[in-house]
């Protein structure tokens, strides 16, 4: 197999959102974890906590219990409905045992009282990314799998060599598996870009990885959805891809023989 490693001489750094209505605190955790290589990502409201979690779609989140606009019970549930998965680390001052039974039965993976030691915050946060690390650093769509870990792109055994931002781009699309990912929010995630900024870049962007990955437009594996963006659809709606050097009659046989396995 070819190494088609993203030219980083580091590991992934993974990705923290941080909720907690006390801006000193909020910056003393941002600064204590960015220090080990985590990259995070601090909002101060349960509002923005549920917005910032759509966009960034972090690998761990630290969540306090009593926010503005949502308390964190309620922003637990949210991010449950959305991702099962996503490990939830719960800050309370609050020591009513009820509370941390009621957060833990909502979905949290664990649960610290304040006040509370940086270093056993992040043997916390290194436990709870251990637990769930296979599952979200490697992801696969069909014969494509893309390491998180070692920023590595490989497509039916062979390595694709892609930019930081193509890696970057993919990686969205493949979290997001299965949904319309917008043009908008690829230009905010990914290129950290306002909306009302008026460019091609990510049709531009889309089309290398298209031609890197030989997946010609209009797409078997990145698909367009018209007048929204794009998406890379679950292993359900991913159907085997026909040759094109195949004749008529081949092709036709070839399709039918798809749809005849699965169904």
């Amino acid at each position: 197999m070819k190494d088609a490693r993203v030219p980083l001489n580091r590991k992934v750094s993974m990705r923290l959102l941080i909720v907690e209505d006390d801006r000193a605190l909020g910056t003393f955790l941002s600064r204590g974890l960015e220090a080990v290589g985590y990259r995070v990502r601090v909002v101060t409201d349960g509002g923005s906590a549920v917005l910032a979690f759509r966009e960034d779609l972090p690998d761990l989140t630290i969540l306090d219990l009593n926010l503005p606009v949502k308390d964190g019970e309620q922003v637990l549930e949210e991010i449950r409905r959305v991702d099962p998965e996503l490990p939830v680390l719960v800050l309370t001052a609050r020591q009513e045992v009820d509370t941390r039974v009621r957060c833990l039965d909502h979905g949290a993976d664990d649960l610290m009282t304040k006040p509370f030691s940086l270093h056993e915050l992040r043997a916390r946060c290194r436990a709870l990314m251990r637990r769930k690390r296979e599952a979200r650093l490697l992801l696969r769509a069909g014969d494509l799998e893309l390491d998180r870990m070692d920023h590595r792109a490989v497509r039916g055994g062979e390595g694709v060599a892609l930019t930081n931002k193509e890696f970057a781009l993919l990686e969205h699309l493949m979290l997001n598996r299965g949904q319309c990912v917008s043009r908008v929010d690829l230009l905010e995630t990914v290129w950290k870009l306002e909306p009302a900024q008026t460019t091609n870049i990510v049709d531009v962007y889309v089309n290398y990885l298209r031609r890197k990955l030989k997946d010609p437009a209009p797409g078997h594996l990145i698909r367009t959805v018209r007048g929204k963006g794009y998406i890379i659809p679950a292993d359900r709606d991913l159907a085997p891809e026909i040759d094109p050097a195949l004749s008529l009659t081949e092709r036709i046989n070839t399709s039918l023989a798809s749809s005849l396995k699965v169904n």
